[in-house]
C-alpha cells in the first residue's frame, strides 16, 4: 500500500470510529448543548459556520448528532437557569461564549465546556492558566484586556489635545470590566482625567452618552 493511501485509510477510520462507537449506544445520538447569548438571529451567521463544519466532520444534525439550542436573547440573569437547564438534560459537551460560558462552569465541573469570543478566561476565572488551563473548559481567547493600554496609548497620539477620557462599558460582562479596569489604569498612567459609564440594561445607553456631553473628550467604549 502507497503511503498516501495508507494515510488516508488511517484518516478514514479516525473518522469514522467514534461515530460508529456512538452509534451503538443505545441509539442515543450524541448531543451539543448550544448557548447563545442573545437571539438565534443575531447569532446566524456563527451557528450556520458551526453546523457547516460539524456536516463537513461527518457530524449531521438529527443524524450522527443532535443540538440543543438554547438563546439568552441579551439577558445575562437567565444564563446561569439555562446552563443548568442544558447540564440537567445531559448534553455531551456544550458550546458557548462570552459571559455564558462563566455561567456554564459554574452549573457543572464535569460537561465539557468549548468557549468561542471570550476576552480574559484566566481573568475570568474559566481557567487556571493558559498553558495549562485545566478543568472541563477550553476555547478560544481574544485577550482584549491585554491590550486596552495600548488602545488608550494610541488614542493619546490621535488626539493631542485628550484631557478626559470617558470609558464605558456593559458591567453586567465579566470580561467588559477587567477591560474597562486595564483602560482606566493605562489613562491614569497618561495623567487623564478618567469618567466612567457603566451599562447595565440597553436603555442605559442614550442616557449615558447624553450624560458624557461636553465631559470628555474621547470616549473607549
Amino acid at each position: 500500500m502507497k503511503r498516501r493511501e495508507f494515510i488516508t485509510l488511517l484518516g478514514g477510520v479516525a473518522v469514522a470510529w467514534p461515530l460508529a462507537a456512538r452509534a451503538q449506544q443505545v441509539g442515543k445520538l450524541p448531543t451539543i448543548g448550544y448557548l447563545g447569548t442573545a437571539g438565534a438571529s443575531a447569532w446566524a451567521p456563527w451557528t450556520a459556520a458551526f453546523v457547516q463544519r460539524l456536516h463537513e466532520l461527518g457530524w449531521i444534525d438529527g443524524r450522527t448528532v443532535a443540538i440543543q439550542y438554547r438563546w439568552a436573547e441579551g439577558r445575562a440573569e437567565h444564563l446561569a437557569e439555562i446552563a443548568g437547564e442544558l447540564v440537567r438534560l445531559k448534553v455531551d459537551v456544550i458550546v458557548t461564549g462570552g459571559n455564558a460560558a462563566l455561567a456554564v462552569k459554574q452549573a457543572s465541573s464535569v460537561v465539557p465546556i468549548v468557549f468561542a469570543l471570550v476576552d480574559d478566561p484566566v481573568g475570568m476565572g474559566l481557567i487556571a492558566s493558559l498553558a495549562r488551563p485545566g478543568g472541563n473548559v477550553t476555547g478560544l481567547a481574544l485577550q482584549s484586556a491585554d491590550i486596552a493600554g495600548k488602545r488608550v496609548a494610541l488614542l493619546r497620539e490621535i488626539v493631542p489635545g485628550l484631557r478626559r477620557l470617558a470609558i464605558m462599558a456593559n458591567v453586567g460582562n465579566p470580561a467588559s470590566v477587567l477591560e474597562m479596569g486595564e483602560a482606566q489604569a493605562a489613562a491614569s498612567k497618561l495623567g487623564l482625567e478618567v469618567i466612567i459609564s457603566e451599562i447595565r440594561r440597553a436603555k442605559d445607553i442614550a442616557p449615558a452618552f447624553k450624560a458624557l456631553r461636553e465631559r470628555a473628550d474621547a470616549l473607549y467604549l
